[in-house]
């Protein structure tokens, strides 16, 4: 039977085994971050996320990885994010978001910490911020339509989203100085704080994403609909930030 990590420490060293004896010395950093670096990961639901540094001979050897990515596939670890030194610089303009997120909740597993220090500009990332809100916020609506009101397919709607834009909401903080939280919950706290949002809807959905409570379908509707009037407030916000 496969065993489903309760701490992402239990696999550090079998996992970081795995990776060295496909990259050999090309491997130059194995990074969890995420959930499993906070009290949001929950054993058999929350996926292990992982950043391998790779050299480019690395990058040449990925089928050797394919294997070993399926074998912690199986035990909750997702395939592994694997950049190059080159690929970490040259995408940080393109991908703030991602990197201030990584930044924000990391532990480093083995070699360099290549996170540290990076520099995360803040008009990319303004920019990443409007354009993805308006994105998941446009898929919402299209979301919610074609559910047509099934209560299962609703439910799956809000905890999608909801995972969705509370990783947007450091970069909110972010931009206005504020202090990032590691737990999600205490993000949305902080983001009605920062910008006099309805928390209700949120922790609601957080609720229902965690499994902690279930809804009609009317209420489930009900929510999507209070999301989205507080989502298109962000929307202009993001604009004027």
């Amino acid at each position: 039977m496969v065993k489903i990590p309760n701490n992402p420490e239990e696999i550090f060293p079998e996992m970081t085994a795995d990776y060295r004896q496909v990259f050999g010395e090309g491997l130059t950093s194995v990074i969890l971050y995420g959930s499993g670096c906070t009290g949001d990961y929950r054993p058999g639901k929350s996926d292990l996320n992982f950043l391998l540094i790779v050299d480019d001979a690395g990058v040449e050897r990925l089928e050797r990885a394919v294997p070993v990515a399926g074998k912690w596939r199986r035990r909750r670890v997702a395939a592994p994010l694997i950049l190059t030194r080159s690929d970490l610089s040259s995408s940080l303009d393109s991908y703030p978001v991602e990197f201030l997120n990584m930044k924000k909740n990391y532990r480093l597993v083995y070699g360099q910490d290549v996170l540290q220090s990076l520099a995360i500009d803040s008009g990319a990332l303004r920019l990443q911020l409007e354009r993805e809100l308006k994105g998941k916020l446009f898929l919402l609506r299209k979301g919610y339509l074609e559910s047509e009101g099934r209560q299962s397919a609703m439910r799956d709607l809000v905890a999608r989203s909801l995972t969705a834009f509370t990783a947007l909401f450091g970069a909110f903080l972010y931009l206005k100085g504020r202090e990032i939280p590691s737990l999600r919950r205490d993000v949305i706290k902080a983001m009605a704080s920062a910008f006099s949002l309805d928390l209700g809807p949120f922790l609601r959905a957080a609720e229902i994403r965690d499994g902690e409570d279930s809804h009609s379908a009317v209420v489930l509707g009900s929510l999507l609909n209070e999301l989205m009037k507080q989502i298109s407030r962000l929307c202009v916000l993001a604009e004027e930030a």
